[in-house]
């Protein structure tokens, strides 16, 4: 394989890492959406936590996803929806860390492969394949 496949793989790899990731989140972001952030508002109200917090989420679960998919500061972006999903877990799911489920996967897994994910992104941009390319965000 040449440079040039090589390089057109990884953007092709890029921009599906982006679509996956994006549109993943993006459904729990809709899905908070409908039901006006309840289950966030809860978490935040348990904890003593003003409410109008939940909003910010809304930041990191449809904002952030749709610049991930397009591809325009996606590195930002992903940082952004990175430390969502590492305070969603905190908030949510600490007893899951150091555990497994029913079928011996890591408790957290699907938000680990979010995480990780945002983070493969934050760390090598968004490729060629993406709205913008130009900036160090992208």
């Amino acid at each position: 394989m040449n440079a040039l496949e090589e390089s057109q793989n990884k953007d092709a790899g890029l921009l599906l890492q982006r679509i996956s990731i994006g549109v993943l989140i993006l459904f729990h972001g809709i899905a908070n959406l409908t039901s006006n952030y309840a289950f966030v508002k809860s978490l935040l109200s348990g904890m003593g936590m003003p409410e109008f917090i939940a909003y910010l989420v809304f930041i990191g679960e449809i904002i952030a996803p749709i610049v991930i998919i397009i591809g325009w500061r996606a590195r930002l972006a992903s940082l952004v929806l990175a430390f969502n999903i590492l305070i969603a877990v905190l908030m949510a799911h600490t007893a899951d860390i150091f555990t497994l489920n029913q079928f011996g996967g890591w408790g957290i897994e699907l938000q680990g492969l979010y995480l990780f994910g945002a983070i493969v992104l934050f760390l090598v941009g968004a490729g060629k394949y993406a709205v913008s390319t130009t900036s160090k965000w992208d």
